[in-house]
C-alpha cells in the first residue's frame, strides 16, 4: 500500500523492430541479417526484463516528468515491488500538454497530492497486458488501480484508450511487468471535471464494481449513513472474492451472516480506521497497530513493499480516494479477534 504504490532497451527495440522490418520488406535479405535481427530483439528483451517499471522508464529519457511525479505522489516503491504491473506511460510532452489543458503548473500539480495519485494510478492496470492482450479487448474496458475503468477500441490497427489517446509503442519489457507508452496524459472521469473524490466512500466502493458483497453488507449492518458523513474514514475494502472465501472458512452463508447483525456489524466495523491513513502514513505504521471502529487494533506490517494487516491480508490496491476519506482495496476478509 506504498503510496501507492507506473530505455536504452528501448531504442535498442526500435533499432531490432527496424531490422525485422528492412529483412521482412526485402525478399533478397539474407537468413543472417534476419538472425542478426532476432538476436538483437532477444538480447534486447533479457537487457529490459531486468530492469523493473521504475527503473526502465528513468532510462528510456522520454519520461523524465512521469519519473518526477511518481516520487511526489509516493508511488516509486509501489511500482517496483513484484507486481506484475502494466503501465501505460504519457510522454514527456504529454505531460506538458495536459498541464496546459488543466491549467496547472507542474509544481501545481505536484503539490496535489491526491489529485496526483488519482490520475498516476489510472495510469496503471493490475497483471501484465501485452499488446496482444489489449487487442483482444477492443470494445471492452479495463479497471485500474484508480477504481476506474479506461475503455480500450483498436483503430486502424492502433490501440486507442477511451477513444481520443493512442499508444504509440507496446511491450517494453520490465521485470516486474510491462510499459505502453501513449500520446496523452490520461485523465479519470472525475478529473475530467475538475472534481477529484467527488463520491463519498460507499459510492466510490458501489462505482467500482468490485465490491457488491460489500455495498449489501453495510446495507444490511445499517452502516451506510454512517459511512456516507462527514468522517473522513479509512475502509480497508475485501473484494467479492475474500468474502466469498470468508463465508466459505467461517462455514456460513451470505444470508445468515447478514441475518447476525451483532457480527456483521463487528465484522465490517474491524475494516474501518477513523480518520483519513494514506499508504504513506500506513507504511509510515510497520510494525504498529491502529484502532478500528470496532474497538479492536488491527497489525500493519510492510512486506517486500506489500503492506500486510494482521500478518496473511495484503492491501492489493491503495489510496482510492472518496471525498469522505481513503480506500485500500484488500484480499481477504478481516476477523476481529473474537471472531
Amino acid at each position: 500500500m506504498k503510496k501507492s504504490r507506473k530505455s536504452l532497451s528501448f531504442v535498442g527495440g526500435l533499432v531490432a523492430l527496424g531490422m525485422l522490418a528492412t529483412a521482412c520488406g526485402d525478399d533478397k535479405s539474407s537468413t543472417a541479417t534476419t538472425e542478426a535481427a532476432d538476436t538483437t530483439a532477444a538480447s534486447t528483451t533479457e537487457v529490459a526484463a531486468t530492469m523493473d517499471i521504475v527503473d526502465t522508464a528513468v532510462a528510456a529519457g522520454d519520461f523524465t516528468v512521469l519519473a518526477e511525479a511518481l516520487g511526489a505522489a509516493g508511488l516509486v516503491d509501489a511500482l517496483k515491488a513484484e507486481g506484475p504491473f502494466t503501465v501505460f506511460a504519457p510522454t514527456d510532452e504529454a505531460f506538458v500538454a495536459a498541464l496546459d489543458a488543466l491549467g496547472m503548473t507542474k509544481e501545481e500539480l505536484f503539490a496535489d497530492t491526491e489529485l496526483l495519485t488519482s490520475v498516476l494510478t489510472y495510469h496503471v492496470i493490475a497483471g501484465k497486458v501485452l499488446a496482444a492482450d489489449a487487442i483482444a479487448l477492443d470494445g471492452q474496458s479495463a479497471a485500474t488501480l484508480n477504481g476506474a475503468e479506461i475503455a480500450i477500441t483498436v483503430v486502424d490497427g492502433s490501440v486507442k484508450l477511451n477513444g481520443d489517446t493512442t499508444v504509440v509503442s507496446a511491450d517494453i519489457l520490465a521485470s516486474n511487468g510491462v510499459i505502453h507508452v501513449i500520446d496523452k496524459v490520461l485523465l479519470p472521469p472525475a478529473s475530467d471535471e475538475g472534481a477529484m473524490g467527488a463520491m463519498d466512500i460507499v459510492d466510490t466502493a458501489v462505482a467500482a464494481g468490485n465490491f457488491t458483497i460489500l455495498a449489501e453488507a453495510l446495507g444490511a449492518a445499517g452502516l451506510v449513513d454512517a459511512l456516507k458523513a462527514e468522517g473522513p474514514f479509512t475502509v480497508f475494502a475485501p473484494t467479492d472474492d475474500a468474502f466469498v472465501a470468508a463465508l466459505t472458512a467461517l462455514g456460513i452463508t451470505k444470508e445468515a451472516l447478514f441475518a447476525d447483525t451483532a457480527l456483521l456489524t463487528s465484522i465490517l466495523t474491524y475494516h474501518v480506521i477513523d480518520g483519513k491513513v494514506l499508504a504513506a502514513d500506513a507504511v509510515a505504521l510497520d510494525g504498529q497497530s491502529a484502532a478500528t471502529l470496532n474497538g479492536a487494533e488491527i497489525a500493519i506490517t510492510v512486506v517486500d513493499g506489500s503492506v500486510k494487516l494482521n500478518g496473511d491480508t495484503t492491501v492489493v490496491t491503495a489510496d482510492i480516494i472518496a471525498s469522505n476519506g481513503v480506500i485500500h482495496v484488500i484480499d481477504k476478509v478481516l476477523l476481529p479477534p473474537s471472531q
